[in-house]
């Protein structure tokens, strides 16, 4: 039963692997606080925050949002440490609201992973306060309690750090606030802000899917939602503009001589801007309305405002159901624990009144959000036809008039997400490039989420079929011999589905077939890894033998561990764990369970890559709000002869860069 904490009361936590749930009526920032038994925080390196998300033991979002997870193992954090204080605060200098007294009371709550309440406590009693301490995760007698603190500081995070005894609070306070204001913590740099009237603001999100990614790794979408396993986050791309900015007289910077009337870049192209609406009716959609520097980062930066649009109106829906049905269920329960009025149609009555109440909560949420599902539509009905190739699906007629590009993409589209409640309502599923995570296409799951798929020859063929698809996309956004692919089939079982890569001589070599078709392909690219690891360490990429080939690297595995032994195992977790960082990327086709003979030796190779399904399926998780986003694959469509003219082209394209 869960614990409905007061200011200054206390209950304890039953075990040590925990999330504290943050909801709030307004975009928030979360962090924590590690102090010692005395209730000081020893240095910088003991508080989490969006700048700094992860610590031993706890994770915090990596950004300003109405709702919040914050991850926390306790037995994880070392001796020192005995308490742990959850801070929110208002973010400044982004025209959110400038005290708590005018939002919402926030809403914090203890809970399992599984998402079971432990306890809770709503903050109340705030006015001119920009910053409050939560809650309190502290030890007493060997075991660890939560209790409610509910402190708010009127002067902001510097003043709430100062109090906890920490020397450079203003300091780190003030990095915080930037780290939000600039989005540091996400894996896209956020775009200069629009001036024009009735801009639609928009953030991008987090990494590698994960990171996870991080989140999960998030880059793209794939950065923001993680697999159902676990979440990992990719590195924070820094701002550009932190390193550009002057400094100015008096910070011990070092002088800036620049003209101040010069402008040292050119300023961007002003983006499409959508026809006046009429009075009482939405505001027309219009591809390319969100902030960037080119038409492809608008689209970008769109249709990732689109995912994070659908993933807050589908959590509003949500929450206001199970508002409805919590409060029903209360209702319920005090009619019931009443004796007297359980008797004649009293307690009928009251049921009636309960039901109704709730169904009308529940009718006026689904109209809010099949208000915003439609508009939605209506955008993605615009934005999906204007799409470059390389966010665009197969059946886009801007494949048609395909050429080989001069440049390199910022991103790539694995797939479209969907949530139940939005059925025919599809996002783009966007990854950054180049990839910072290998792919894992399953072939082992026994069908789809609507049970119209269960033999597992055409699910291992359609994953083949998925992994060329990809392949295919990948040798069609890099320009003439900047892309290499590599192909491992120990057992020749993938022939057919490989037949396009094959046939059009985009591929290195034709596919490597038996255990020494294996070795020869790993030594390989194993090799190239740790010359270029060498060379960059070494500061001296110039030296590098003249016959290396200098293009992305990407291996494509079938029938994985068909063929493989333990030495070829292991060259490909250094591949799959060394490889992205020097350009060497992995897309392994294979069933987890085929490879259960190796016991959890896999398991780190396994988490590591992205996992998607060559079916539609629930496995992409959401870690900022707890969406399980339903994956369909970018595959041709059947008949289509678009692959081929596309491979086509690019062969021709590699044989002249070639010349």
């Amino acid at each position: 039963m869960t614990a409905e904490l007061v200011r200054g009361q206390n209950h304890p936590l039953p075990q040590a692997r925990l999330e504290v749930r943050v909801s709030a009526g307004k975009p928030i920032v979360a962090g924590a606080t590690l102090s010692d038994e005395k209730g000081k925080v020893q240095g910088v390196e003991w508080v989490a925050h969006p700048g700094s998300p992860t610590l031993p033991g706890l994770e915090v979002s990596k950004q300003a949002a109405a709702d919040h997870r914050l991850a926390f193992d306790l037995d994880a954090l070392t001796e020192a440490v005995h308490r742990v204080s959850v801070l929110l605060a208002l973010p400044t200098g982004v025209g959110g609201p400038a005290r708590f007294g005018s939002v919402a009371a926030p809403f914090v709550a203890v809970t399992g992973l599984d998402g079971t309440e432990i306890a809770s406590y709503t903050i109340t009693g705030l006015d001119a306060e920009t910053a409050v301490v939560a809650l309190e995760l502290y030890r007493r007698q060997g075991a660890w309690k939560v209790r409610a603190v509910g402190q708010g500081y009127a002067g902001g995070l510097a003043e709430l750090l100062t109090d906890q005894g920490l020397p450079q609070a203003p300091q780190l306070a003030n990095d915080i606030n930037e780290a939000v204001a600039r989005g540091l913590a996400r894996s896209v740099a956020e775009p200069p802000p629009r001036t024009a009237d009735g801009a639609r603001s928009r953030h991008t999100a987090a990494s590698a899917l994960g990171p996870d990614q991080g989140g999960p790794t998030p880059q793209g979408a794939a950065g923001h939602i993680s697999q159902q396993a676990g979440y990992s986050g990719g590195p924070a791309q820094p701002d550009p503009a932190a390193a550009t900015q002057p400094s100015m007289p008096g910070s011990g910077g070092p002088v800036d001589y620049s003209h101040p009337g010069r402008q040292a870049a050119a300023p961007p192209s002003p983006p499409p801007t959508a026809p006046p609406a009429q009075p009482g009716q939405p505001a027309q959609p219009v591809a390319g309305d969100a902030t960037g520097w080119s038409m492809e980062e608008r689209l970008y930066n769109q249709v990732w405002g689109m995912f994070e649009d659908l993933a807050r109106t589908t959590a509003a829906y949500r929450s206001a159901v199970d508002f409805a049905d919590s409060r029903m269920e209360q209702e319920l329960d005090k009619v019931l624990s009443d004796p007297r009025s359980r008797i004649g149609g009293q307690a009928d009555a009251a049921r009636e009144t309960a039901r109704a109440k709730h169904s009308q909560l529940v009718d006026q949420a689904r109209a809010a959000l099949d208000r915003d599902l439609a508009q939605l539509s209506a955008e993605a009905e615009v934005v999906e036809p204007a799409l470059p190739p390389a966010f665009a699906r197969w059946d886009n007629p801007v494949w048609q008039g395909y050429r080989v590009p001069m440049e390199i993409p910022m991103a790539l589209r694995l797939g479209d997400l969907q949530l139940p409640e939005s059925s025919g309502l599809s996002i783009p599923m966007l990854v950054r490039l180049p990839l910072e995570r290998g792919l894992w296409i399953d072939s082992g799951r026994a069908g789809s989420l609507d049970g119209s798929l269960a033999d597992s020859d055409e699910l291992r063929r359609l994953a083949v079929d998925t992994a060329v698809a990809l392949a295919a996309r990948l040798l069609a956004v890099y320009p003439a011999g900047e892309y290499t692919v590599h192909v491992i089939d120990p057992a020749g079982s993938g022939a057919s589905a490989l037949a396009p890569l094959v046939q059009t001589g985009v591929l290195h070599s034709p596919p490597a077939v038996g255990a020494a078709g294996v070795t020869d392909v790993l030594a390989r690219l194993t090799q190239r890894v740790d010359l270029v690891q060498m060379a960059i360490r070494a500061g001296a990429a110039d030296s590098l033998p003249p016959d290396l080939d200098t293009a992305e690297q990407l291996l494509i595995v079938n029938d994985f561990p068909h063929g493989f032994d333990d030495r070829a195992v292991t060259q490909l977790r250094y591949l799959a764990d060394e490889g992205p960082a020097v350009g060497v990327h992995l897309m392994l086709v294979a069933d987890r369970e085929d490879a259960a003979a190796y016991g959890p030796l896999l398991d780190p190779l396994w988490r590591s890559l992205l996992r998607l399904t060559p079916v539609p399926d629930d496995h992409l998780a959401d870690p900022w709000v707890g969406h399980a986003w339903t994956y369909e694959p970018s595959l041709v469509p059947p008949g289509s002869q678009v692959l081929h003219h596309v491979l086509t082209q690019v062969a021709a394209a590699r044989r002249a860069w070639n010349r």
